[in-house]
């Protein structure tokens, strides 16, 4: 499994917390200018977000994560229910064909944006 330039960099993040408390001290503190100092550059978070960094290396507490709740709607547009419709086409002369869609490329989350 090959990793992307943003994974990366997480990991270099992650170990140099590891390896560096004033580093960590400063990361958890001002995560966003502590990040554009190690990496050269300007992360791009999206307008209104906050980039919030949390120690959790005490091995003697688990943490969970409660991630944003996703919003669903159940609606589909003409669009979605065509690319979700089954059956097979039968042409004028009898021949069929099952169609296949490309898949859209996935959305990365907002800190693998940010390092973009």
């Amino acid at each position: 499994m090959e990793f992307t330039q943003e994974e990366k960099v997480y990991v270099e993040i992650v170990q140099k917390a590891w390896d560096d408390a004033e580093f960590k001290k400063e990361l958890i503190a001002n995560p966003v200018a502590t990040i554009e100092k190690f990496i050269g550059k300007k992360l791009n978070l999206p307008e209104g977000k906050t980039l919030v960094v949390r120690d959790q290396s005490d091995g003697s507490s688990v943490y969970i994560n409660i991630p944003a709740k996703v919003e669903v709607d159940a609606e589909l547009n003409e669009e979605q229910l065509e690319a979700v419709a089954g059956g097979v086409w039968i042409g004028p002369d009898g021949g069929g064909c099952i169609p296949t869609f490309p898949p859209k490329p996935l959305s990365p989350g907002p800190f693998l944006t940010a390092l973009s």
